[in-house]
């Protein structure tokens, strides 16, 4: 998917002193695009033939996302499912440049489905069933909300907002807290500086009698929730018309729309709260930062709307079918195996621990590393670069195995319990996503304080409280060297490579690699460690 670039940083961005973050629940929001030329000969509906789909990041994910290509730095504290939608979400959620804070949820990932034709909505299916329970928020995160420039609680009533350990801490932050609630979500806590709930969600908050205008209703509300809610000041969207401020002791400041705009408004009110919220981290009176808000939300709708502002990644309809070729759950390989077995290990108290890299053309290295990563926990998974991922990291010629027949591979080693591909660069937004007890990489690697190794998934692994650890590799397997003693001696397929190096084909010290050594994804021998040292195997 691709998302809007940053803007480039300002003097008042620069001051901003830690990342603004965004709590709340996170939906996983699909388009689902067709045509419809016929109704449905048992009911008066329309058929819509699917032509296209895109994903987004839906609830708090979308709020962080529009923070993030505001140019601020953003950190979002939500729940992820363990399954294929939390996988899709914690994907998306790092295209986008968010840093993902994941806690658990008990369930599966709430969907919201629209289902259009020629730009308008038919219908919309709503999916994923009551809400989970979040798990226990980590000590990363309650540093987190301890530190941040400025604080958005995108409310969307399941969960995550009431969870008691997040409310203690929003109300010991020093930051600023803007609240978005939801008529099924919690209070806010006492003395967030702003809440920017809708008109209809005033009404249905506030308990306002009918009778009055518009204006006085909302008026009349705002000011009810804001002395109930101990809030600093409460703006209440009007949709076309702007907002309307309430502070404390001072007449309501209107805040009218710059143009009358016509769209898509689905995601406006993230639009709106997200921009307010940076507004605030970068310095803004909560007055400039509403009116900032009415007009980046303007200029929102007028644009198109979500399908304007993050258009997203247009894929074809899901096929029907499976190419024989393609593992399947059953073998232990794709996102349901992975999720299946992680719930079960972490059901009985057990520690998952998890690996990754390419894996292309698998030797003894990269055998030694997974049994010594099998050993140190209940089960293994292992995340496993796609071919797509691999031809990036190593150019066009590579892999020499296919995804499909490296899974299966993999998944045949009675040290292994699963295995899970992923189409990134790093393995970043699937670990947010499985979120391991343990991260495993084979090799020397600089170490940082104390005994803590210096990996580029170690700052990730600590969000949830996971660690990282090193384990010996084998000296003298290396996929690079397999490839070139093949092409050397005319072998053109992998058919004679063993993954032993003979003695008249000795490997040089700094060739020696370890199927998880930085910068080099299949085991090409030690790199120095630095920003590219998450490229494994």
């Amino acid at each position: 998917m691709t998302w809007p670039a940053p803007a480039h940083e300002t003097d008042e961005e620069a001051n901003v002193a830690g990342p603004v973050v965004v709590v709340g629940d996170t939906l996983l929001d699909r388009d689902v695009e067709g045509v419809v030329n016929r109704l449905c000969p048992d009911s008066p509906v329309p058929v819509l033939d699917e032509t296209a789909y895109v994903d987004r990041p839906g609830g708090a994910g979308l709020a962080a996302v529009f923070a993030a290509a505001a140019g601020a730095e953003v950190a979002l504290v939500t729940a992820l499912a363990d399954d294929a939608g939390g996988a899709r979400l914690s994907s998306l959620l790092h295209a986008a440049g968010v840093q993902v804070y994941p806690l658990a949820l008990d369930g599966t990932t709430p969907e919201k489905v629209r289902l259009r034709a020629r730009g308008r909505v038919l219908l919309r299916h709503d999916r994923g069933g009551s809400a989970g329970e979040p798990g226990e928020p980590g000590e990363a995160v309650l540093r987190l909300l301890a530190t941040a420039s400025a604080i958005l609680v995108s409310d969307y009533g399941r969960g995550v907002a009431e969870h008691p350990a997040v409310r203690a801490a929003l109300a010991a932050t020093r930051a600023p807290v803007v609240w978005d609630p939801h008529p099924r979500g919690p209070t806010p806590v006492p003395g967030v500086h702003l809440a920017t709930p809708n008109e209809s969600e005033v009404r249905e908050l506030a308990k306002v009698p009918p009778g009055a205008s518009r204006l006085a209703t909302a008026e009349r509300g705002a000011q009810s929730l804001r002395e109930r809610w101990r809030a600093g000041a409460v703006a209440v969207t009007l949709g076309g018309d702007g907002a309307l401020l309430c502070h404390a002791d001072s007449t309501p400041l209107m805040v009218p729309t710059p143009a009358n705009a016509e769209g898509d408004t689905c995601g406006a009110g993230d639009r709106f709260a997200a921009t307010a919220t940076v507004a605030l981290a970068r310095g803004a009176l909560v007055s400039e930062a509403v009116q900032q808000a009415v007009v980046e939300a303007s200029a929102y709708v007028a644009g198109g709307g979500v399908a304007g502002a993050l258009p997203g990644t247009v894929r074809p309809p899901a096929p029907t079918g499976r190419p024989a070729s393609v593992p399947t759950d059953g073998e232990r390989v794709g996102i349901g195996a992975a999720a299946a077995v992680a719930a079960e290990v972490r059901a009985a108290g057990g520690t998952v621990v998890a690996t990754g890299g390419c894996f292309d053309l698998l030797h003894a290295g990269h055998l030694a590393t997974l049994q010594a990563a099998r050993g140190l926990g209940d089960c293994l998974i292992v995340c496993l670069n796609s071919d797509a991922s691999v031809a990036g990291l190593k150019g066009p010629d590579r892999p020499v195995v296919t995804q499909a027949d490296r899974g299966r591979l993999l998944a045949a080693l009675s040290c292994v319990d699963a295995v899970v591909v992923f189409d990134e660069s790093t393995p970043h937004a699937a670990l947010s996503w499985l979120r391991p007890d343990v991260w495993v990489k084979g090799g020397d690697y600089a170490s940082g304080v104390g005994d803590e190794p210096v990996l580029p998934e170690a700052e990730i692994l600590r969000r949830w409280g996971g660690h990282t650890v090193v384990v010996p590799y084998l000296a003298g397997r290396s996929t690079t060297d397999l490839i070139a003693t093949a092409r050397a001696t005319g072998v053109t397929g992998p058919g004679r490579a063993t993954g032993v190096t003979g003695p008249d084909r000795a490997v040089p010290p700094d060739r020696a690699g370890s199927p998880d050594r930085a910068g080099s994804p299949d085991g090409a021998g030690p790199q120095p460690v630095g920003r590219h040292a998450e490229r494994t195997r």
